[in-house]
């Protein structure tokens, strides 16, 4: 083990502490020991490094003096020049110290009216946490990096975030050297703008978090998080956390140049979580041994070429690299990707002119697998800033295609396109709006690059299905509105099969177990009336991906013998939900939120809570930020409510089923909804009214309270009571 090493670890830890004890007496004699700090509603965890590993609640300056005194106490003196130690414990320990106290040092700036600079993400909210943990689990996004510093030039600088982009990875930029950071860089190489938004910024996969040393701890607070949202582990199991960050979250961090005593201790941190440090240094002593780390902990690597997958390898993660034959660059990086006006060549569709896109099952002896066709203008034969229709009609033959996944793979059109550097591409069927960027005009992209992509990506995510695809393209006027009115027939019977399905209507029931990697005791149970509780799978999508892979994650359920049809339980549901969460949950009853609901997870798009003096629950969406009605805000709630386990009176749901004639039909179905967040409200008015008018009260909606309605459970029972929810007359939830 590096004396070295740790020599400089310890140091910097000291000088972490020592910083955090000035900064916090300062802080107390200001403004006295009640004085709140840390990130209010953006977290459920307070500080979340002290939380996790100490079981920690600081909210005022006077709790935060027993975190500053504990890394105080994990400090040992720096190493002597005569006496050879074994100093890994120490190292870690240290590195604890350094954590304990960047997190206390950032807390105080929330005292002392500190603002990140423009540009800058700083603390990254729950909710974002759990939009990745989405991302996580379906393997859009197999890992993250941590930058510190500036690259040696800017080309080395946008060489290695475009390997990380290729590889779908993310990248979190903090410190600087000298005042140069690896955001500027970035500006300088085009990867962004200065003016990007921090959205933008997230669709790349590069985050600039802030450009001190300092500002590494959000990141390395964001991961300790999610063992306590996805992994389900509690405040102060600081063991189970450590581990949870070890084996489930793939970081690592990668440094330039010389290593400051500093950034030795922040680097420490991140081995102690299990993040192994890369360098270009040829002056930093490696440690090689594991344990800490899945494999070695602190590697040199020189080779620009070689960095990130020196990284990839030592951090074991597990990527697929996106190798399609387009001009520009393709990777899940890019989704979402933004084309302004300024930057683009060419637009189709919105307002601008007619669009469609169409899936559709032909006979094999209809086309030849791989032939891309394109009648009409191409992109070449318009002014920049000019618009043309357009029309995408992809034909899919397979002995196992079914007419059922059409809809299915053509949702997955906008992913695969988005995927596209300089492609924007939003909406679906015959409402699409793509952009071409002048960048990916000059490098040689047209629309024939759209068929090369659709074709490589069915054959690679639907290979147990498809045989062949061919693609049809066209810019032609004719055409393109001769297809847009075949393809509103094939929309509504799609609309028509599934609208008239109900879980009465079926046999199986279809599982979705991929958030086991994050909460290993959740088992979603998708029928055709309730979707996926992230709101990504329905029924139709579940029997697909049988299909596509029988032994993943979504299986046929035999409902078996009926044992509760009100609530909805079934045997065989029963057994299948015990078997695979891992014998921890017994019952499943689909409808009834009280009694046995099903688990969540933690990448819900909605929460339901109930509020017993309202006699009804209310529903939250992850953009409210705000305390809700149940004294929670949606990150508290989702502390109570996520990590696997079975919570009667919370429950993790998709937006759509709000609308289903099943939703918590066992507890009084939508006539229970008495609150929810106005924007949550307006999205959901057309379906919800559908189902309002089924149970014949078509003025439902009008009586739900919003935010500008009522904010406590008081007020939402006054509330009720005047308008007269019908929730007022049901029988008592409680």
């Amino acid at each position: 083990m590096s004396k070295e090493v740790f020599t400089q670890v310890i140091r910097g830890a000291h000088q972490w502490v020592s910083q955090a004890e000035e900064g916090l007496e300062k802080a107390l004699a200001e403004h006295g020991p009640d004085t709140a700090i840390g990130w209010g509603p953006l977290t459920a965890y307070n500080l979340p490094m002290s939380y996790s590993l100490m079981g920690l609640e600081v909210k005022t300056l006077g709790e935060l003096k027993p975190q500053v005194e504990h890394a105080r106490e994990l400090l040992r003196p720096i190493p002597s020049n005569d006496l050879w130690l074994p100093y890994l414990g120490d190292g870690l320990d240290a590195g604890a110290a350094a954590m304990l106290a960047q997190e206390a040092l950032v807390a105080l700036r929330t005292c002392n009216g500190y603002q990140h600079p423009p540009g800058y993400q700083g603390f990254i909210s729950d909710t974002i946490m759990r939009e990745l943990g989405i991302q996580l689990v379906d393997g859009r996004m197999p890992g993250f990096a941590a930058i510190l510093g500036p690259a040696p030039s800017t080309e080395i600088a946008v060489k290695i975030i475009r390997d990380l982009q290729e590889r779908s990875i993310l990248a979190f930029l903090c410190a600087n050297r000298d005042g140069k950071t690896m955001r500027e860089q970035l500006v300088e190489g085009g990867v962004f703008k200065e003016d990007a938004s921090m959205e933008e910024c997230w669709d790349l996969y590069v985050v600039p978090v802030g450009p001190d040393t300092l500002d590494g701890i959000y990141v390395l607070n964001w991961s300790i998080r999610s063992a306590l949202t996805f992994g389900g582990h509690k405040r102060g199991e600081a063991r189970e956390c450590l581990d949870y960050t070890k084996r489930r979250i793939n970081a690592f961090g990668i440094t330039f140049g010389e290593i400051t005593d500093d950034w030795y201790a922040t680097g420490a941190g991140a081995i102690l979580l299990g993040y192994p440090v890369i360098s270009d240094s040829t002056t930093t002593p490696e440690v090689r041994p594991t344990g800490v780390t899945i494999r070695e902990a602190i590697v040199v690597e020189t080779d620009y070429d070689k960095l990130v997958p020196t990284c990839v390898d030592t951090r074991a993660v597990k990527v697929k690299i996106e190798k399609i034959d387009i001009p520009v660059g393709y990777a899940a990086a890019f989704e979402g990707e933004r084309v302004r006006k300024d930057d683009m060549h060419v637009q189709f569709g919105f307002k601008y002119s007619d669009s469609v896109e169409l899936a559709l099952m032909v006979d094999s002896a209809d086309i030849q697998d791989g032939d891309v066709e394109v009648s009409g203008p191409d992109i070449d034969s318009v002014e920049a800033g000019g618009a043309m229709p357009l029309a995408i009609e992809i034909l899919i033959a397979g002995r196992k295609m079914q007419r059922d996944f059409e809809g299915i793979m053509e949702r997955q059109v906008h992913r695969w396109t988005s995927n596209t550097m300089g492609f924007m591409h939003t909406g679906q069927r015959d409402q699409i709006w793509c952009r071409v960027s002048k960048k990916a005009f000059a490098a040689g992209f047209r629309l024939k690059h759209l068929g090369t992509i659709l074709h490589a990506k069915l054959h690679e995510e639907y290979g147990g299905i498809v045989d062949k695809v061919a693609v049809r393209i066209t810019t032609e006027p004719d055409k393109v509105k001769a297809l847009i009115e075949t393809a509103q027939e094939a929309f509504e019977f799609r609309d028509d099969r599934i609208a008239g399905m109900t879980d009465e209507s079926v046999d199986l029931f279809y599982s979705c177990t991929v958030c086991q990697s994050y909460a290993p005791d959740h088992v979603c149970v998708i029928t055709p009336q309730r979707l996926g509780l992230c709101g990504a799978y329905n029924w139709l999508d579940g029997r697909a991906n049988y299909e596509i892979n029988p032994a993943g994650p979504n299986q046929p359920i035999s409902k078996g013998r009926t044992l509760d049809l009100d609530r909805g339980e079934w045997e065989g549901v029963n057994k299948f939900v015990y078997e695979n969460s891992n014998r921890k949950v017994e019952r499943f009853c689909a409808y009834s939120l009280l009694e046995s609901p099903m688990t969540s997870c933690g990448c819900f798009e909605c929460i339901i809570a109930i509020l017993p003096l309202a006699n009804g629950v209310m529903v939250v969406n992850r953009e409210f930020l705000n305390t809700t009605p149940s004294g929670m805000s949606f990150g508290e709630l989702a502390s109570v409510t996520g990590g696997g386990a079975q919570t009667p009176g919370f429950l993790g749901v998709g937006r759509l089923y709000l609308s289903s004639p099943k939703f918590l039909s066992a507890d009084g179905g939508v006539k229970r909804l008495v609150w929810m967040p106005k924007e949550l409200k307006e999205g959901i008015r057309e379906r919800f009214q559908k189902e309002a008018e089924r149970i014949g009260m078509p003025d439902l909606w009008d009586k739900i309270a919003t935010e500008e309605d009522a904010m406590s459970e008081e007020e939402v029972a006054e509330y009720l009571a005047k308008v007269g929810h019908p929730a007022v007359e049901l029988d008592p939830l409680m």
